[in-house]
């Protein structure tokens, strides 16, 4: 993960600072820096998102491909993440130095997404044991500027929303045999609920206290994080431990109650931008790449 070296000085102006509830971006230890969300940026995609949190600059495009189910779920589609860390995003990334981060964010999101009741997974097949929806999330990683889990996460969930899958139709041919359709109409689709898809709230330990969205600097001055990842009613789907540093059973219970309360804020403030964008329809202004 990209870091920054801080002098002795610099790191205990900033824990000082988040003692007295004072970061030195003038946030309090459980604000979230302004976010920027745009969805339907990509054009080749079922869905796409675009996530700027600070100088952290997520995208997020979703392709749906039909698939043969898992033998364990004959019923159900699926979804595969891919995480892509662009050498551009920092030097650290470049030769094989992002595929060890690449997969431990794919890892974390397969974790989050594990409960049954994020994603409606049957409304994915189109035929039990033959055919259904794959949804291929691709992750690319284009700034880092701290907090990388909770933008992609956004990010993500913004992608589903967008995402439109083609309706089809399985008929009956010859000799039991069958075929697929595909609807060429572009709003004859399938939506996804994207309810009770979670968000991931990252909370960094520095000195007695803890932070949401911690930049660089403050990660840098963290030696341990806990990842919680949230639904939209306050739901843990999966809990995670980063860093070298240790965390004490208080402090981990203390950052639990504090994730679920913020994850549930930040679900909402992300359902209002996605419904006022789509709200607008075709009348919406794209920024895309050149904003």
């Amino acid at each position: 993960m990209a870091s920054v070296v801080l002098s002795e000085a610099e790191k205990l102006y900033i824990v000082h600072g988040v003692q007295e509830d004072l970061r030195v971006d003038g946030r309090g230890c459980e604000d979230y820096r302004c976010a920027e969300v745009e969805t339907d940026v990509v054009s080749n995609t079922s869905g796409s998102a675009r996530v700027k949190l600070g100088h952290t600059d997520i995208l997020v495009g979703v392709k749906a491909e039909m698939g043969a189910p898992k033998l364990e779920k004959p019923d159900e589609g699926y979804l595969e993440f891919f995480v892509d860390c662009s050498a551009n995003a920092t030097p650290e990334f470049e030769g094989r130095g992002g595929e060890e981060l690449g997969t431990e964010i794919a890892n974390t999101l397969y974790r989050a997404f594990s409960s049954e009741s994020c994603i409606d997974l049957k409304s994915l097949c189109i035929n039990p044991r033959e055919h259904c929806w794959v949804l291929y999330v691709d992750v690319l990683l284009l700034e880092c500027g701290g907090n990388l889990f909770d933008a992609i996460s956004l990010a993500v969930k913004a992608a589903l929303f967008n995402t439109r899958i083609p309706k089809v139709r399985v008929l009956e041919v010859e000799e039991g045999s069958k075929e697929i359709e595909l609807s060429d109409d572009p709003y004859d689709c399938i939506r996804l609920n994207v309810d009770e898809v979670p968000c991931i709230v990252t909370l960094s330990k520095i000195g007695y206290r803890h932070v949401v969205d911690a930049t660089l600097q403050e990660e840098a001055c963290s030696l341990a994080s806990l990842l919680i990842s949230v639904t939209s009613k306050g739901a843990l789907t999966c809990m995670k431990k980063v860093g070298k540093g240790s965390l004490d059973p208080e402090s981990i219970f203390e950052m639990m109650e504090t994730g679920k309360r913020v994850g549930k804020s930040l679900h909402t403030s992300l359902q209002k931008i996605l419904d006022e964008e789509e709200s607008l329809g075709t009348t919406r202004q794209k920024v895309g790449f050149l904003g």
